[in-house]
């Protein structure tokens, strides 16, 4: 068996995600109270007792998604579950380089509470919006966006076999969604988002996160394998970290490339490690040959510990 780890982004969060863990595993626990000594903010309230508009603040968001990541991390751990190259969608990415020690865990958490924030005070003006695109090939969703004349889209992740999503100026969106459902998109979904994230539109968001970089240490790789979501590729030591994670926030996510890269590298089982189900989704649209799990509730982890067991 060789296992890979795919780490959640933002999207994922749902108030209260954890909490079961948390009640139950000490492990869990003591994740969240370093969390949150660290940063001086009380990660399980913020994750717990929040409303929905809190939580979903993108400066509130990706914290509370990587404490989750970890701290469910380190309980697989503890079970004697580890993987041998983990990757993340977005944010997720942070989580993989603090599980394989690329990044220390107090770094990561520094530095995602900025990120966090830069992408939410450091979004240009105007009226944005980003949409799932399903159904189509990827040529035929860039092709989509190259005819739109009324402003700013173009493809920001490539989530799966037959997904895609387009982000940029909310006229030149509407306008995109229309081509491609008369291009034969299955489904064009407005999704609930706050930005034109992973697009050249974020300029000053990664220019102040490149700065904020600058201050926090790189390890050397491990044998823990990381997959970029910039080009999908193995981060090597010659790789300029700083500079591909300041990068990460104005290109495309290459998830299905990931996913893709994953099954070349002979994983046959894949953990998404953290809340939701999405991630474990488009990997069984993109390989139906990996056994997948996900962690986002004790019965899911019940599950998984279960069929390791056997």
């Amino acid at each position: 068996m060789k296992i890979g780890f795919l780490f959640p982004g933002q999207g994922a969060q749902t108030v209260g995600m954890c909490k079961d863990y948390y009640d139950k595993y000490d492990e869990v626990k003591a994740v969240y109270d370093k969390a949150s000594k660290i940063l001086g903010l009380d990660i399980a309230k913020l994750t717990f007792e929040s409303d929905e508009q809190t939580l979903c603040q993108t400066k509130n968001t990706q914290i509370a998604i990587l404490v989750m990541s970890l701290a469910i991390a380190e309980l697989l751990k503890k079970n004697g579950i580890e993987a041998d190259v983990s990757a993340g969608l977005s944010l997720g990415e942070y989580s993989a380089l603090a599980y394989s020690g690329v990044m220390s865990i107090e770094d990561s958490l520094k530095i995602v509470q900025k990120r966090g924030t830069y992408m939410q005070d450091y979004l240009p003006e105007g009226d944005w919006s980003m949409a799932a695109v399903i159904g189509l090939d990827d040529k035929l969703v860039e092709d989509a966006c190259k005819k739109v004349t009324s402003g700013f889209v173009v493809p920001a992740n490539y989530n799966c076999d037959g997904q895609v999503v387009i982000s940029g100026e909310k006229n030149a969106v509407n306008d995109a969604m229309e081509i491609l459902k008369e291009a034969g998109a299955k489904r064009v979904i407005e999704l609930k988002t706050s930005g034109p994230f992973h697009t050249s539109k974020l300029q000053e968001a990664s220019k102040m996160l490149a700065e904020a970089l600058s201050d926090i240490t790189i390890n050397s790789i491990s044998d823990k394998k990381v997959l970029k979501n910039i080009d999908a590729t193995e981060y090597s030591n010659s790789d300029n970290v700083k500079e591909i994670l300041a990068n990460h926030v104005i290109n495309p996510v290459r998830f299905k490339d990931i996913i893709k890269n994953m099954a070349d590298m002979g994983v046959d089982t894949i953990i998404e490690v953290g809340p939701g189900k999405v991630l474990s989704g488009f990997v069984k649209k993109t390989n139906k040959e990996i056994k997948v799990y996900n962690t986002n509730d004790i019965d899911a982890f019940d599950i998984l510990i279960n069929d390791f067991i056997k």
